[in-house]
This record gives C-alpha cells, sequence and structure tokens, in this order.
C-alpha cells in the first residue's frame, strides 16, 4: 500500500511539473499575441494554426542552437545557476494545493516563503559568475528589488494568515466559501498584486532586465539553453504568482474550472500591464516598497491582530 502511494504521490508531482510547462509554453505565446495587438501588429500566425506551435518551435531553436559561455566567467556556477533557478521555480509548485494526493503538509504558506526567498540567490551567482560589468550590476538591481518586495510580501501574506488562523494554503478555499477576500481586503489584494510584479522582476519594475542601459541585465551573457532555462523560470514564477493570488484573494475553489479562467486571467493581467506600462524610476520603486507599502501592510497586520485578540478575548 505504501509503494502504491509514493508512486502515486511521483506521478502526480511529474504531471504538475509537466502541465506547469505547457501552460508557460502557451504563457509565452499569449505575451507575443497580445503585445502584438497591444502594438497595432500581429504576433506569432505562421508555425501551426494561428501561431499555435510557435513556442515548441522556439523551444527546439533554443535548446538545439550552439552553447557559448564566456572566456573569464566562472564557469561551474555560471553553467549550473539557470538549472537551479528552473529547479526552485517548479519546487514552488508543491505547495500548491490538492484535496487528493500530492503533498498536503499543514505549512504550505511558509514553504512558499522560505523557497520563493531562495531564488534571489540564483539571479545573484547568474550575475557574478558571468564576470560582465552589466550582468553584475542587473543582478544588484534584482537582489535589492527582490528582497525589498518580500517585506512587504510576507507582512500581506501575514495579514491573509491572520484571518483565517491557519498557515495552510488549502483553509482559504473553505474561508472564502460565501464570499471572496478580495472585496474584504481590497487594498491588501492591490498591493499583494504589485509586490509579485516586483517580486517575479516584471514590467514596469523590470529593472534586473532593463534594457536601455543594461542590455539585457543579469542574463547578458546566457545563449540557448541557458538563457531558455531562465526564461522558462520567470514564466514559471508568473503562472504561480497568478496561482496563489487565485488561491488568496479570488475564491481559491481549486476542483472548480472557474479556478483554471480566473489563473489565465490575472496572468493575462501581468502581460497587459507589460503592453501598457513604461519602466518606473529605480528610486521611486525603492520608495514605494519601504515608504508606501511597508507602513501600509504593518498597519494592517496590526490591525487585524488586534481583531482577533479582540474576538478571543470576547468569547473568553
Amino acid at each position: 500500500m505504501y509503494f502504491f502511494d509514493i508512486i502515486s504521490l511521483f506521478s502526480s508531482l511529474l504531471l504538475l511539473i509537466v502541465s506547469v510547462l505547457v501552460g508557460v509554453a502557451f504563457l509565452t505565446l499569449l505575451e507575443r499575441k497580445v503585445l502584438g495587438y497591444i502594438q497595432i501588429r500581429k504576433g506569432p500566425n505562421k508555425v501551426g494554426l494561428g501561431g499555435l506551435l510557435q513556442p515548441f518551435g522556439d523551444a527546439i531553436k533554443l535548446f538545439t542552437k550552439e552553447q557559448t559561455f564566456p572566456y573569464m566567467s566562472n564557469f561551474n556556477i555560471y553553467y549550473m545557476t539557470p538549472m537551479v533557478n528552473l529547479m526552485i521555480s517548479l519546487f514552488l509548485w508543491v505547495c500548491m494545493p490538492f484535496f487528493t494526493v500530492l503533498l498536503n503538509f499543514d505549512l504550505s504558506a511558509l514553504f512558499f516563503l522560505s523557497v520563493s526567498s531562495l531564488g534571489v540567490y540564483t539571479l545573484m551567482l547568474a550575475g557574478w559568475s558571468s564576470n560582465s560589468n552589466y550582468s553584475l550590476l542587473g543582478s544588484l538591481r534584482a537582489v535589492a528589488q527582490t528582497i525589498s518586495y518580500e517585506v512587504s510580501l510576507a507582512l500581506i501574506l501575514m495579514s491573509f494568515l491572520f484571518l483565517i488562523l491557519s498557515v495552510n494554503l488549502l483553509e482559504f478555499i473553505f474561508i472564502q466559501k460565501y464570499i471572496w477576500l478580495f472585496f474584504l481586503l481590497f487594498p491588501l489584494s492591490l498591493m499583494w498584486v504589485i509586490s509579485g510584479l516586483a517580486e517575479t522582476n516584471r514590467t514596469p519594475f523590470d529593472f534586473a532586465e532593463g534594457e536601455s542601459e543594461l542590455v539585457s541585465g543579469f542574463n547578458i551573457e546566457y545563449s540557448s539553453g541557458g538563457f531558455a532555462l531562465i526564461f522558462l523560470a520567470e514564466y514559471a514564477s508568473i503562472l504561480f504568482m497568478s496561482m496563489i493570488s487565485v488561491l488568496l484573494f479570488m475564491g481559491g475553489d481549486i476542483n472548480s474550472f472557474t479556478f483554471f479562467i480566473k489563473l489565465t486571467l490575472i496572468s493575462f493581467f501581468w502581460v497587459w500591464v507589460r503592453g501598457t506600462l513604461p519602466r518606473f524610476r529605480y528610486d521611486k520603486l525603492m520608495y514605494l516598497a519601504w515608504k508606501s507599502f511597508l507602513p501600509s501592510s504593518l498597519m494592517y497586520l496590526i490591525f487585524f491582530f488586534c481583531l482577533k485578540m479582540g474576538i478571543f478575548t470576547h468569547l473568553l
């Protein structure tokens, strides 16, 4: 019996990872199509029906190209970092709640915070090991930005956790049976989405890849497979942040088809923002994190803590 449980667990994990990678492939296609229409041009429309096979063509092209590496780079770290980066992005999906098997553990919110903070190290090592000034500057920016927004992200999540009095993400499904937390925590939900944009280094917070001044940022020296792995990791993180957003404040009805429609809509929002907003100034980004989001999320946290304490003392 125990053996079949292990087989079931690993097959579920494998299915989840394959589904995420296929989702990432079609998210890139969605992004190119949406950006195309925003810029009044057509996106990919030649490979397959309406460009449906374009992501697979791109993947084959990228992974079969010649792998180049800088002569003065720290080769071992340079070579391993993209693989570790993708592994961390896929490892995050383990905390996705399932009613059946998979790893339904009680501390899934803490697992999410712990693993997402590891992504900083891969960015830092990718930039440093390339031995290029552009990549080093890009990685330093990314590290400062990610660490800054992780603080507010954790505090916002703590406000949600105080309301449900659990660190199991599965509880969000039961607590939102009658009303979404989006309506109860409207400002916090918006702050969560904006912090998620900054956390995944997406426009208008894409300072790690500031093309106008850093050519391509921390991944400038990567080509073919290494670049593709970094690219996959970024889009897997976008899908994961969309999934967490739906889970936290948009009902989280994971057994319903509407869950995946909402996930697609939030992923579309990520793309829409990229096609609409210009890049922020770096000092304004830091100002937003430390002087706007941090005080606001702290005040909300204290408010919900006092609210719960008041309810407990009233019940006693």
